[in-house]
Parts: structure tokens; C-alpha cells; sequence
């Protein structure tokens, strides 16, 4: 964890440390069997693993600005969105992330990078019509937390092992793995079938576990984001009306838009989805109800008097 004035958590260090063992575990596993399986393709199966996770770990905040058609602003830019964040980071004793604004109706923000001086936070223009001074702090305060946290990095790195299951997964269905079943003797003889088989069924078991993981590691970090965003802000009830108007708001967002950017709910402080509300396992985000409680929690734990 990063050096910061943020409430530390050690239950999600614990469940980051556990995630990137496991998930770990499968992508080397993964890569063996398959340099196993297919031998002659070895080297260039062991180059595109390790290249995966290389790229997800050095370019993370260029892939999800670009994925969002995000821009960075300068000071001159966006003086006010600027001027919150550097005070956000003085109270929080880090280092400042660069500043993007996406230009997209989707009131949403994420921060992403690989780490915190390599960081990125971003709002769209939707979340800046829709929010008031104090809400917009209370989001950008739950956004730096993960940057402190560097959640958002394991988050980022996590993803590789499911990248590479799913790119086998889905050579597997248009018969690529066919063509890596060795040389035409074994094709003939049907030798290639139990290699073809196995590898598909390795590749569905890690990108499934891959899934699940990430998916339950992504909703803890949110109620610990929303818990430091909280406690660092002493305003939590304003995070909290910044979340209900960004579900609300949702519900007005054509589909065709929220599809758009699915691919990046795990990042976003609110999912891109309507009905956010719903408790499923492949929720990236606890529901607005889990979360509204919290931090009516913290509102009544500040405003006790001390003693």
C-alpha cells in the first residue's frame, strides 16, 4: 500500500495478496499445460503470456483512456476539477495523479495506472454536470483511495490471466487449436483431440475462476474506497447523494451507450448498468443499498461526540 493519509485496510491488502497468488498460480499453470500440449509453439506461447501481463501492467492507464476516449487536462483546462484534487491530495499526504475528463453523458469516474506516480483519475463530463462541489469531492476522494490503495493495479494486473483463457477460449471455438494440434500425423491418428480438449478445458477453469475473483475482490475495494473516500473527506453523506444521483442518472443513459462502456464497470465507481441495485456473483460493485448503509454508519460514528 502506498504511503497516504488514507484509512488503511487490511482486509483488502489480504484479499489483493491472496487474488494475484491464486490468479498467479492459474496463468503459470495455464501457460505450462499449454507449452506442454503444444510443444512446437512453446516459445511463442510463453512470449504472448508474459507479453499480456506486461502490457497490462505498463499501459493500463493509456488502455482505459483510450477505451474511454478520455483526454488529460491541464491546470489552465479545468482549474476547478484541478484545484479539488490537488487539495485531495495534500489532505491525503500523496502524490498527484495526472487529470482526465472523458466526453460522455455517463455521469462515472475511475482512476487507473500501474502505480501512484504513474496514475490517472478520470471524470466525464456527465458525472461534472451532474454533480455539486461537495459530491464531485466525495467521488474523487473514493477515486484517489484506490490510487493510495493501488487496488486499481492489481485490478488491472488480475485481468491478464482471463485475457489470455478467454483469447484461447475463443481461438478453441473457431478451430484454431485445431491447427496447434503438431504435425500432421498426429491430426490423422486423432492425437490432437485430447490436447485440443484439454487445453479448452484448462482455458474455461481459469478464465471462470479468473471471473469470480476479480469479481469479488472489485467489490470489496469499492466499500473500502467508499469507506477511506469517507473518512478522509469527513463528508460521507456527500458521497453518498453523489451515488444516488449517479444510479439515478443511469437509468436515463440509452442502452446502446451503457454497452458501450461495460468493459470498464469494474473501474467505474458506479457500474454502467441499469438496476445497479442487484446482488449477483458477477457484480463488479456491491449494491447501492450495501453501500448507502455504510456510510450511514460512518455518519453516525462522526457525528457522535467523543469521549
Amino acid at each position: 500500500m502506498a504511503h497516504s493519509r488514507f484509512i488503511k485496510d487490511r482486509g483488502l491488502t489480504a484479499r489483493m495478496t491472496l487474488t494475484m497468488f491464486l490468479l498467479g498460480a492459474l496463468f503459470v499453470a495455464l501457460i505450462v499445460t499449454l507449452m506442454y500440449l503444444f510443444s512446437g509453439y512453446a516459445p511463442i506461447i510463453a512470449v504472448i503470456g508474459i507479453g499480456i501481463a506486461f502490457y497490462q501492467w505498463w499501459s493500463s492507464d493509456k488502455v482505459a483512456m483510450r477505451a474511454m476516449r478520455a483526454r488529460e487536462v491541464s491546470p489552465e483546462e479545468a482549474p476547478e476539477l484541478h484545484g479539488m484534487i490537488d487539495r485531495l491530495c495534500a489532505l491525503a499526504d500523496m502524490p498527484k495523479p495526472r487529470v482526465g475528463v472523458a466526453d460522455m453523458d455517463i455521469p462515472n469516474a475511475f482512476a487507473t495506472g500501474r502505480s501512484p506516480n504513474r496514475s490517472v483519475v478520470c471524470v466525464t463530463t456527465g458525472i461534472l454536470r451532474t454533480l455539486n462541489a461537495e459530491e464531485l469531492e466525495g467521488v474523487l476522494a473514493h477515486e484517489l483511495s484506490h490510487v493510495a490503495h493501488r487496488d486499481v493495479l492489481v485490478m488491472t494486473v488480475a485481468s491478464s490471466a482471463g485475457i489470455v483463457a478467454g483469447m484461447i477460449t475463443q481461438s478453441a471455438q473457431y478451430g484454431g487449436f485445431a491447427l496447434l494440434g503438431g504435425n500432421r500425423r498426429d491430426n490423422n491418428n486423432g492425437g490432437a483431440l485430447p490436447a485440443y480438449l484439454i487445453a479448452l478445458l484448462l482455458s474455461l477453469v481459469v478464465y471462470a475462476v479468473s471471473f469470480l475473483l476479480t469479481r469479488l475482490l472489485s467489490r470489496y475495494r469499492e466499500m473500502c474506497a467508499d469507506r477511506a473516500g469517507a473518512y478522509l473527506t469527513m463528508k460521507p453523506a456527500a458521497l453518498a447523494s453523489a451515488l444516488q444521483k449517479i444510479s439515478g442518472e443511469m437509468a436515463a443513459i440509452p442502452q446502446k451507450d451503457l454497452r458501450a462502456s461495460a468493459a470498464m464497470n469494474a473501474f467505474f465507481i458506479a457500474p454502467a448498468i441499469s438496476g445497479a441495485s442487484l446482488k449477483t456473483l458477477s457484480s463488479t460493485h456491491p449494491s447501492l443499498e450495501q453501500r448507502l448503509e455504510q456510510l450511514a454508519r460512518i455518519q453516525a460514528e462522526l457525528g457522535r461526540p467523543n469521549g
